[in-house]
């Protein structure tokens, strides 16, 4: 049996069943599309690399807004490395959202750049679809900083210590101290500094999209 046609007899299989026929609209098969990227830690870009289905495609599948062919779904599914039929199950009911990590204090891993020194919090959970950790912002100019940062998803960045000048593309400057907080989209390029002599120190959360 072909590819196309064992699509085809696993859709049939799902059309006599009307619970198992709500699965395949669009909206609950994209569900289940954006489920299994973040499963697996990949960005939209990344699925739409291994799989040669356009980033734009892509996006529409994952939010309802179109109904892919079969050919699209034999490429989304070899960019996922899955067999087709995990693809088009669902596991919600199935399973039990009951993981939980602690990070004890400086026991997380460290990552420094020329502008931050991070600590990556709670790694021993896999396929998180946050990441948490904490920074210490050590630029203290835009000058020091450089080339803003962008990337796909969005962040919330909370100031813990000291006081900061967060720069979000298309709005202006803004200063942030102790216990303020501030949420964006990361595909616009951004980037923190220190207003103090002292480094900042900042609890950030990544949500990759």
């Amino acid at each position: 049996m072909s590819a196309d046609s064992t699509v085809k007899e696993i859709l049939r299989k799902n059309a006599v069943n009307p619970t198992r026929t709500e699965r395949m609209r669009p909206e609950n098969l994209g569900h289940r599309v954006r489920q299994l990227r973040a499963d697996r830690s990949l960005t939209q870009t990344e699925l739409a690399g291994r799989s040669g289905v356009s980033h734009s495609a892509l996006s529409k599948i994952e939010n309802g807004q179109l109904s892919p062919t079969f050919e699209t779904i034999l490429r989304i599914v070899d960019g996922l490395e899955i067999d087709i039929s995990e693809l088009l199950s669902s596991r919600e009911s199935a399973e039990r959202r009951t993981r939980r990590i602690v990070s004890r204090r400086g026991t997380g891993d460290r990552h420094e750049t020329d502008n931050y020194l991070y600590e990556t919090l709670c790694n021993e959970i896999t396929n998180k679809r946050m990441i948490p950790l904490v920074a210490r912002i050590k630029a203290h100019s835009w000058e020091q900083f450089g080339e803003p940062m962008r990337h796909p998803g969005e962040e919330v960045l909370y100031v813990v210590e000291g006081e900061v000048e967060l720069y979000t593309e298309h709005y202006s400057l803004v200063r942030l101290g102790p216990g303020d907080c501030a949420y964006f989209d990361s595909s616009m390029g951004h980037g923190c500094i220190s207003t103090t002599e002292e480094d900042a120190l900042v609890f950030w959360v990544s949500m990759p999209s």
